[in-house]
């Protein structure tokens, strides 16, 4: 008997169902990075997650994107499945990746270059996901005159430019300090707001998943699997020194300990067969 289709909402911004993905499938390097995800996202729904290095958090956010394929399962974004990159998933990386030949606002609207806008249009909507960001008045500075946490937000500009329903973002702040991160991640919870996008946002950093999530998703060592979704009740603004956010900081560190555990235990022994 044939099996039955993976039911979902149509409303939903992002799908997963038994998605897997092997790197080098078929070769002799071949190595599981993902094991049977089933994840359901909603519109405007801020999703993080967590676990231990190597367990597939940023490759199934590539996946979601469609830069990458999947080598098991299916995944849609509000019930168009995912086949190829688009303009309604827009994916922030670690690294900022902006030109530097171009000005900010040219880096915020090369997108809608790629499409063939007009610079009259490019400029009118730089200009106003820039204003989102607080940086409206660096529209003509180059990125090496911007320090680290505003090159970010003016990576964040340009994902906003292209308008899209989910944002894909890649340990964005991993590279700034504590203050400054602190800052972006205000930041950033104002901007979301704001958009209406959904947001699915890798880190290794618990604190930064409490300060930022409406639910935790906390992966396994690899291959990775979901161990478990932890929803975040607390209210925004978040007191995080609160009792409620360190019983909740308590709780993923215990989750995660074991897995952080087996990802060690694996790197040490591809290490000694190197």
């Amino acid at each position: 008997m044939a099996s039955s289709p993976p039911t979902f909402s149509s409303k939903d911004a992002v799908v997963c169902r038994n998605v897997g993905k092997t790197w080098s499938a078929g070769t002799s390097r071949a190595h599981e990075a993902l094991r049977g995800i089933d994840l359901d996202v909603k519109p405007n729904e801020f999703v993080v997650f967590l676990g231990p290095s190597g367990c597939g958090k940023s490759t199934l956010l590539y996946l979601i994107a469609g830069l990458e394929e999947a080598t098991g399962g299916s995944i849609w974004s509000f019930s168009d499945k995912v086949e190829t990159p688009s303009p309604e998933r827009s994916l922030i990386f670690q690294e900022t990746s902006l030109f530097p030949w171009l000005t900010v606002w040219e880096n915020v609207s090369f997108g809608l270059s790629i499409r063939g806008a007009s610079r009259a249009e490019r400029r009118a909507v730089a200009e106003e996901a820039l204003q989102r960001v607080g940086l409206k008045a660096a529209m003509e500075k180059r990125p090496d005159e911007l320090s680290g946490g505003m090159r970010q937000r003016v990576a964040v500009a340009r994902a906003l430019a292209m308008r899209p329903k989910v944002l894909l973002m890649d340990e964005p702040f991993a590279a700034l300090d504590v203050q400054t991160r602190a800052r972006m991640q205000d930041f950033l919870l104002d901007v979301w707001r704001d958009s209406g996008a959904s947001v699915l946002f890798v880190t290794h950093h618990i604190d930064e998943a409490v300060a930022l999530a409406d639910r935790v998703v906390v992966f396994t060592a690899r291959p990775g699997r979901i161990k478990t979704i932890v929803p975040v009740d607390l209210p925004r603004p978040r007191d995080l020194f609160s009792r409620e956010a360190e019983a909740l900081r308590i709780e993923l560190t215990d989750l995660l300990r074991d897995e952080v555990d087996r990802a060690f235990a694996e790197q040490e022994g591809l290490a000694s067969v190197a």
